[in-house]
């Protein structure tokens, strides 16, 4: 008797949970601000920038404690060791421009042929790499600072991405 109630018990218990299977409209999740992802975009960025950049097109700025309604920019700054970002969203939380800047970053290629083919003989001691975007122009400005060292003597040098000596 003890052993037909128990099965009589499991036998009720798994017809509900076959009642309960809800199936759901496809959802597809894009990034609000992807025409900053594709701008500053690039191979050569390490993963933690590229990260980053993610975080920034995807915060959500109504949702977060900085938001007020009041104004019309606000202004929030991302950071990570090797570098920050700071980012002006507008009331409704769309980006509307970017600074950025990283230090000692992976050269792009083209930057590196750059420097070796006018300074051969010098070695790259430090970098940094400058970001800015802004949405009207769709494009984000890039730019390299060198400091070369040849013995005892230092330079610095400025670059686009693809290597043009500014």
């Amino acid at each position: 008797m003890k052993k037909q109630f128990i099965i009589l018990f499991l036998l009720v218990l798994s017809s509900q949970v076959y009642s309960q299977i809800i199936s759901l409209p496809e959802v597809e999740i894009t990034a609000v601000n992807y025409k900053y992802l594709n701008a500053v975009d690039s191979e050569e960025n390490s993963l933690t920038i590229k990260m980053l950049a993610e975080k920034v097109a995807m915060f959500d700025l109504k949702s977060s404690e900085y938001y007020n309604d009041e104004y019309d920019t606000h202004y929030v700054s991302f950071y990570i060791p090797d570098g920050k970002i700071l980012v002006a969203y507008n009331k409704n939380g769309k980006l509307i421009r970017t600074i950025e800047r990283f230090k000692n970053v992976k050269l792009p290629k083209e930057v590196q042929n750059a420097i070796t083919k006018r300074f051969p003989n010098w070695s790259i001691i430090s970098d940094v790499y400058k970001v800015s975007f802004h949405v009207d122009n769709d494009d984000a400005k890039k730019q390299f600072k060198v400091i070369l060292e040849n013995g005892d003597k230092r330079m610095k040098v400025k670059l686009d991405e693809n290597g043009n000596f500014q």
